[in-house]
């Protein structure tokens, strides 16, 4: 699969996608803190996580027992760069 399959594949799904916009938005968040008020129980915010990470959307930061999720520089970069290819449209 294409990076910038992959990419879309991962954003389509809404509650992936609103995690990733929290992600990008607090800068760095832990799994506890997005969980709080998503409405998504604790271990599938884990599982979305670990999709958004096989993207290369989110890098993950051990901090003792705690993991924090940040959003990659280049992320992006595969659906931009397809974007960027139908411009001339």
């Amino acid at each position: 699969m294409s990076d910038v399959a992959l990419v879309m594949r991962t954003l389509a799904d809404p509650t992936r996608r609103s995690l990733y916009e929290r992600v990008v938005s607090s800068g760095e968040a832990a799994v506890v803190e997005l969980t709080r008020g998503s409405g998504v129980s604790q271990p599938a915010v884990s599982q979305h996580l670990k999709a958004l990470r096989a993207a290369g959307l989110v890098a993950e930061r051990r901090e003792g027992r705690t993991t924090r999720y940040r959003a990659t520089h280049d992320g992006l970069t595969p659906l931009v760069d397809w974007i960027g290819i139908y411009g001339v449209f």
